[in-house]
């Protein structure tokens, strides 16, 4: 069977530029004119920042261009919109990406290539945008990508956080916080609107006082008032017909400073108020250590909101009357609880504002909200205390309490004299310092709640929230995740981008179901040769980047195995440590070699404060650095840790994986999204039955995974039953003693001793929350059937390009059309983009 189609490809090349007005040399112009007017260099002087600027500044013009197209369009139509509102948003680098959905890649090489400059050299110039952190922010970006790509009306809505979560060092195995000023040179991809800013009011008292016809009437007063700076950031969408807004909020202070304090002389503290005002939106997770840093972060959120729905019903009012079409015309979506205080906002802006009877606003704002829960970890469910929302938002907090009155009596009407569901429901949460819970007030705000994957959902209805779901059945429904195929496929691995094309054509791009053409290629040997050398390719550049980075050689003919995520305890990266000490002392002190040679990849940021995350990093790099130097493992076994992980560095590792790590505790991981890009990227993955891993499974088919340890229900069993004892397993296998004593012993730390003597303590005696040692001899045996299976080349390959072919329901383009559909009720204002343009 062949696999190519000389054809298609003639026809792709003659079309490549077919819908793009630019030439190379109009688009040269355009470059040095940017150069010399907007940035008053002579080409030739520019340095590498800003070269790149000048690339960015010419690509922008194109993209404005289409994003004023885009909004006459949706002017003209009047479509129901949405707007999706999220604490993060993870990018990545723009500049590759929009040349490739604008489709002036070639052209833009081309171009640069007749001026004497490297490209890689100019992508190499952008500072990623840090707005987010990790899953959460990288669904939001891939989500607008495919809003935009399918011609969808909707706006992404953000802060525009001037720093970071930061940049990570690794110093002598520790991680080490270095600023992430991604702004510091600005951002040719940020349109400032100062004429659109918003007023936030925060702060202040209420004062209780009766209208004309002597009803109750708040007043809040005396607020301290902070202004909302949005700018605009084009997302174009694949084909370029469609360009869409992120608009994300600065922080200002409401004047220059405050006049009355600079008139009495306190020049310091005037200035030091602007300060304050600005801080807001300075640093993406302000530690919430101390009582600052949590009202920080709550005033974050209120920034968010407040400036969110300013926005949507200055933009409505433009063209309506009444609040009547609201729902019909306006989708807000919440990404997780950060934005839930959108559900007083809209109640105060309809009640106070506009005078709406409260039955009539209610009935508004949950048929104008939807929100998606992405948390199972009962530590990370956000709340409120009462105390802290009553000092910055008194009005707000009057509102909940309004609301959870009516709802709690709504509850008791269906289950009288049922006081513990009550308790349950409510959104207070009593105690010794009450505390609002914004899960209870997204779900009884909103019309719709998804999980994001299929267990995940199931755990949402039975667990977390099962008395919601007894009430409101009909609201619950599931939105799998996805990636797009764009970033995570097309940009990221080229390789294996244009043999796809060349062999089944390039609908795929906007159609990832189509991969599904690659079926009979899997076992094709002409096929199967292009692909490993694919592969073999993306292998060896990753193994350049270790070594720049780490400083250790690793060969590309050994089996990568990936572990890149944020480093968490419920992530299980300590599994994945257990298991390599393991294969180590089985090498060492039983003398069995393993049956391929392994790489063990890891990266990820702990968050500052979280002690536990930063000792497994540091354990990570004790246990690579005595493994790496030991000559009697002779290069069989290599464990780097890459610094600094990030999307750009995602985007050289994930095509260069060969086993891709998704350990997480069964019922912990919601859905995950890396786990998707590497199985469409040809990587096999080794998992538990936790999160979308259990549909992957479905997709590729069970003979293309590995999964293992236990699922769900049996550890809900085994934790409700007492019968999980560590120290039982520890006694009965002689291996698992043996690992486990390498942690008290000092092996991998001899300068200290008891450095990962913790961990032994944690594990064995404080009750192995995580289920770690429940599911290690799952995980090694099913290590030992991975190593077996990957000493079948051709086997092996034919496995990864069935996991490629049918990883098609992972698009982010299939799960924005579900919401689309089944809970925003949007459709697209433009025909999809035609992929062979």
């Amino acid at each position: 069977m062949s696999n190519r189609r000389p054809e298609q490809q003639a026809r792709l090349t003659s079309k490549k530029h077919s819908d793009v007005a630019l030439t190379v040399p109009a688009f040269l112009d355009t470059i040095r004119y940017h150069a010399r007017y907007s940035l008053g260099k002579r080409w030739g002087l520019c340095s590498g920042r800003e070269l790149f600027t000048a690339v960015a500044l010419a690509v922008r013009d194109a993209l404005i261009d289409r994003m004023l197209e885009t909004e006459d369009r949706y002017q003209q139509t009047d479509p129901k919109r949405v707007h999706y509102l999220s604490m993060e948003y993870l990018l990545g680098r723009s500049l590759k990406n929009n040349l490739s959905n604008l489709r002036m890649l070639d052209l833009c090489r081309d171009a640069l290539r007749k001026m004497g400059v490297d490209f890689e050299e100019v992508m190499e110039g952008e500072c990623e945008a840090a707005l987010g952190n990790g899953g959460l922010g990288r669904l939001a970006a891939c989500f607008l990508d495919s809003l935009a790509t399918m011609g969808m009306p909707g706006y992404g809505y953000g802060l525009n956080y001037e720093y970071g979560l930061f940049k990570q060092d690794i110093d002598n195995g520790y991680q080490k916080e270095k600023p992430d000023n991604w702004l510091i040179h600005g951002s040719p991809w940020q349109i400032e609107r100062p004429d659109e800013a918003c007023i936030v009011p925060l702060y202040g008292r209420i004062e209780h006082g009766i209208d004309r016809a002597g009803q109750y009437n708040p007043m809040w007063m005396d607020w301290k008032i902070i202004v909302g700076v949005p700018h605009d950031m084009p997302i174009v969408g694949f084909g370029g017909q469609t360009v869409n807004v992120l608009r994300v909020y600065s922080a200002r202070s409401s004047a220059e400073f405050d006049m009355q304090i600079f008139n009495e002389g306190d020049y310091l503290k005037a200035v030091e108020q602007q300060i304050a005002s600005e801080t807001i939106s300075k640093v993406l997770y302000p530690s919430d250590l101390v009582e600052a840093g949590r009202e920080l972060r709550l005033v974050q959120e209120y920034l968010l909101v407040a400036c969110t729905l300013r926005d949507i019903v200055r933009r409505y009012e433009k063209s309506h009357a009444t609040f009547d079409q609201f729902a019909s015309k306006v989708a807000i979506h919440l990404n997780d609880t950060h934005p839930a205080l959108a559900v007083a906002e809209l109640m105060r802006i309809l009640v106070d504002e506009h005078a709406q009877p409260w039955e009539k606003a209610w009935e508004t704002t949950q048929a104008t909200l939807s929100y998606t829960n992405h948390t199972l970890m009962p530590e990370a469910l956000e709340k409120w205390s009462v105390s802290l929302l009553e000092y910055v938002l008194p009005r707000h907090l009057q509102i909940i309490y309004e609301v959870n009155h009516r709802f709690l009596a709504q509850v008791a009407s269906v289950w009288p004299d049922d006081h513990e569901r009550l308790r349950r429901m409510s959104l207070i949460e009593e105690g010794e310092q009450k505390a609002v819970r914004m899960v209870n007030l997204a779900l009884v705000g909103s019309h719709s709640t998804n999980g994001v994957s299929a267990l995940h959902t199931q755990i949402v209805k039975t667990s977390l929230v099962p008395d919601f779901y007894q009430l409101w059945p009909e609201k619950f429904n599931t939105k799998t995740n996805g990636v797009t195929p764009r970033r995570w496929l097309l940009q990221a691995n080229p390789l294996l981008a244009d043999l796809i094309t060349s062999t089944i054509g390039s609908d795929w791009i906007t159609d990832l179901g189509k991969l599904r053409a690659l079926e009979p290629y899997a076992q094709d040997p002409d096929f199967q040769q292009a692909f490993m050398m694919v592969r073999r390719s993306s292998k060896t550049l990753l193994t350049q980047i270790i070594y720049d980075r780490c400083r250790v050689a690793v060969s590309p003919d050994a089996l990568f195995d990936v572990h890149v995520k944020r480093i968490h305890e419920y992530k299980r990266q300590l599994l994945n440590v257990m298991q390599i000490i393991h294969q180590y002392l089985r090498m060492i002190q039983d003398g069995i070699t393993p049956p391929v040679p392994r790489v063990y990849i890891f990266a990820g940021k702990a968050a500052p404060g979280y002690w536990a995350a930063k000792q497994i990093i540091k354990l990570i790099t004790s246990v690579g650095q005595v493994i790496n130097a030991d000559p009697r493992v002779q290069g069989l076994i290599k464990v780097v840790f890459l610094p600094d992980y990030r999307v750009s560095l995602a985007e050289q590792i994930v095509p260069a994986t060969d086993v891709s790590e998704q350990i997480s505790m069964a019922g912990t991981e919601a859905s995950g999204t890396g786990n998707m890009k590497f199985a469409m990227n040809g990587a096999l993955t080794i998992g538990t039955h936790d999160g979308a891993t259990i549909e992957i499974m479905d997709e590729v088919g069970q003979e293309n995974i590995f999964l293992f340890g236990l699922q769900v229900e049996e550890i809900r069993q085994m934790r409700a039953g007492g019968s999980y004892h560590p120290r039982t397993y520890y006694h009965r296998n002689p291996d698992i003693r043996r690992l486990m004593d390498t942690f008290a012993s000092g092996l991998f730390c001899p300068d200290e001793p008891s450095r990962f003597r913790w961990i032994y303590e944690s594990v064995l005696d404080r009750g192995d929350p995580y289920f770690h040692l429940a599911d290690l001899e799952s995980y090694i045996e099913t290590q030992e059937r991975v190593a077996q299976a990957f000493k079948d080349p051709v086997g092996w390959t034919c496995k990864a390009i069935l996991n490629v072919a049918r990883t098609g329901k992972f698009s982010s383009d299939r799960a924005i059309a579900e919401y689309a559909r089944e809970i925003w009720n949007i459709k697209p204002s433009s025909s999809p983009p035609d992929a062979t343009g």
